[in-house]
């Protein structure tokens, strides 16, 4: 399970009459118990071993951050769906355009995830995992040409993103959360031209940015060696739409040797991922889990192919140094994927099945 499931049928409803002050908070705040619990029965009931709580109480994976932090300007979803968007199926193109930005000295309203993770501890006895923004991923938000008083240079913006990160890491380690998560879709943009011309834009030459943005990530991640980090790298999942192309190969050895996660999950649910060649690069201390299951479409794959796919990768990387999974979440935003409940239900028991055929 890499994180997000399809928002659960009233959940949107809820949320705009929350925000229009028609239901009191406490009334929402049940309505999002609500669809947590079946986020968790729908993954116990598909025989998932790690459970999320579907981000059920999520705008989007990004707004975690921002919305319970003060210092950013106005937003709404649409700021998180930045990037030259590509249909999953036909290859049309759309343009979304970043509004937010910071705006003054970032300061923490609540933590992001700790009600996220005492709620879903206290529901399942399966591993509880949560899932945080990768710091460099709010590159996005800082504008060179109107930086705010408070950061005049972006490693000072980033500086902040990350120790809120890593406070929210140690409020999590103290709450016993074992398995926690960075998602990291930004770093496969540096396969395509004009992306990287943008994060040179920010200042960081874009043969550094892996570097530069791989060292926030791990001082988020080091500080409690009891809690086992995965690293999720994909090509963008906005209503089963992607951002890039290409394999791993540029990137493998930068990141697979330097992130300090010890598990990597990786996109790999069709030609636009490449090769499972780069998975030799991994490190002897790193186990991957290879997302073979896509979440951007319904069609269900046929088992006994995802099983061949992963006896095909584990001729650059042991068996048992491998899992199974979906390629990214479901519902990356309240948006969602275009797949219907039932069909996410198929995924998710597809990827229990082929787990428990290859591994037993």
């Amino acid at each position: 399970m890499v994180g997000s499931l399809l928002r659960v049928e009233g959940l949107a409803a809820a949320r705009q009459r929350h925000a229009a002050g028609e239901l009191p908070h406490a009334g929402f705040k049940a309505v999002e118990d609500a669809a947590v619990d079946r986020c968790l029965r729908l993954q116990e009931g598909c025989g998932l071993d790690v459970v999320t709580d579907g981000e059920q109480r999520r705008l989007s994976f990004q707004s975690q951050l921002v919305e319970p932090v003060d210092g950013f300007g106005t937003w709404d979803l649409d700021a998180f769906l930045w990037g030259e968007w590509r249909s999953a199926e036909v290859g049309d193109r759309s343009v979304a355009r970043p509004e937010l930005a910071v705006r003054e000295r970032l300061a923490r309203k609540r933590f992001l995830s700790a009600e996220e993770f005492t709620y879903l501890r206290g529901r399942t006895d399966r591993v509880p995992k949560v899932t945080l923004p990768s710091p460099s991923l709010f590159a996005n938000f800082w504008d060179p040409r109107h930086p705010p008083d408070a950061y005049r240079t972006l490693d000072d913006f980033l500086a902040d993103v990350t120790r809120i990160l890593a406070e929210e890491v140690d409020e999590l380690a103290r709450l016993g959360a074992t398995y926690l998560q960075l998602d990291a879709p930004h770093y496969t943009m540096l396969l395509d031209p004009s992306y990287r011309q943008f994060y040179e834009s920010r200042g960081v030459p874009a043969d550094d940015w892996l570097a530069f943005g791989l060292e926030l990530d791990n001082a988020v991640m080091t500080r409690h060696p009891q809690v086992t980090f995965g690293f999720h790298l994909c090509r963008g999942n906005q209503a089963s739409r992607w951002l890039v192309a290409g394999g791993y190969d540029r990137l493998a050895q930068g990141v697979f040797d330097a992130v300090t996660a010890s598990r990597l999950l990786l996109e790999y649910d069709d030609e636009r991922s490449g090769g499972f060649e780069p998975l030799a690069a991994v490190p002897e201390d790193k186990h991957v889990v290879l997302g073979l299951v896509t979440t951007k479409t319904g069609r269900l794959e046929d088992r006994d192919a995802v099983v061949a796919r992963l006896r095909e990768a584990a001729a650059y990387l042991p068996l048992e140094r491998l899992s199974v999974s979906t390629q990214c979440g479901f519902g990356t935003s309240v948006v969602g994927n275009a797949l219907s409940f039932d069909e996410q239900e198929a995924k998710l028991r597809l990827v229990s099945d082929v787990a428990r055929t290859v591994w037993g």
